[in-house]
C-alpha cells in the first residue's frame, strides 16, 4: 500500500468521508484516506488479500442478531482482528420529500407503482433488505427494480431525488442530505474492521484519534440519523 494513504474498503458511510477530510486537514495533507465503496463483504475479502488498513463493515447475522462476528469468522478465519466501533446508525426506507406515495413499510414495496433502488449484492445493506423481505414473506421477484443495484447511500438517495426511483433502503444522513423523507427500518452497529497488525500504524493511529475527539462526534451528529455513545469501542471478534 502506498505510503500516506489510508485505504479503506468495505461499507459505505458518509462518517469515513468525515474521518478523510478530518485526518487531511490535521496532518496537511500528509495523509488521505483512498476509499473504495464495495460493500462490506467485499471489504472482509479485501482484507484477507491485505489490500486495505480497515473496512467498514454492518453485516447483519440473522440467525443472532449480532453484527460482523459470524462473517469475521468464517472470512477471515486466520486474520486477528479488532473491531472498533464507529457509529451506530439507522436505516430506513429513502423516500421523496412528502411521501407522495404513502410508503410505510416493506409491503409497499410491492406495489406496481413503486419501483425500488437497490444496493448491491455483498453490501450490508442488501443483507438488511433480503432478511426484512424474508420476515414478510416476500420474493425478490415481486420488487419492480429489485436488480437496479447502486454502490453507495448516497447513489440511492440520488435516484429517489432524480425520480429514478420511488423508494431505497439507506441511512438517514443520506436522506438528510438530499432532503428526503425517511421511514425507520433499523438501527444497526457500523464497524471498522482493523487486523491487528495495523493498530500501531500511524495512520491507523491518527484516524483512532481523530475519532474519539469531541468535534469528529459533533460533526457526525449534525448529519442526523447517528449515535455516538459507543464510538471508539474496541472488541475482538
Amino acid at each position: 500500500m502506498i505510503n500516506g494513504r489510508l485505504v479503506v474498503i468495505g461499507s459505505h458511510d458518509m462518517t469515513i468521508d468525515l474521518i478523510g477530510s478530518m485526518l487531511k486537514e490535521k496532518t496537511g495533507g500528509r495523509v488521505q484516506v483512498s476509499s473504495s465503496n464495495v460493500g462490506s463483504l467485499g471489504g472482509l475479502i479485501a482484507l484477507s488479500k491485505r489490500t486495505a488498513h480497515f473496512a467498514g463493515s454492518h453485516l447483519l447475522d440473522t440467525e443472532t442478531g449480532k453484527y460482523n462476528h459470524s462473517y469475521i469468522q468464517r472470512y477471515l478465519p486466520s486474520t486477528p482482528v479488532t473491531l472498533v466501533t464507529l457509529v451506530h446508525r439507522w436505516q430506513g426506507f429513502m423516500v421523496a420529500g412528502g411521501n407522495p406515495k404513502g410508503i410505510q413499510s416493506v409491503h409497499d414495496l410491492t406495489r406496481d407503482d413503486i419501483v425500488f433502488g437497490n444496493r448491491q449484492a455483498g453490501s450490508g445493506t442488501r443483507i438488511l433488505l433480503d432478511y426484512e423481505l424474508g420476515k414478510a414473506g416476500i420474493e425478490a421477484g415481486a420488487i419492480a427494480g429489485y436488480l437496479n443495484e447502486e454502490y453507495t447511500h448516497m447513489s440511492v438517495a440520488i435516484a429517489v431525488a432524480s425520480g429514478a426511483a420511488d423508494a431505497g433502503l439507506g441511512i438517514k444522513a443520506a436522506a438528510n442530505a438530499l432532503s428526503l423523507d425517511f421511514i425507520p427500518v433499523t438501527k444497526e452497529r457500523y464497524d471498522l474492521v482493523i487486523p491487528s497488525e495495523y493498530l500501531e500504524d500511524e495512520k491507523v493511529q491518527l484516524m483512532l484519534e481523530i475519532i474519539g475527539t469531541d468535534e469528529f462526534k459533533e460533526q457526525v451528529l449534525a448529519m442526523g440519523g447517528y449515535e455516538v455513545e459507543e464510538t471508539g469501542r474496541r472488541q475482538r471478534p
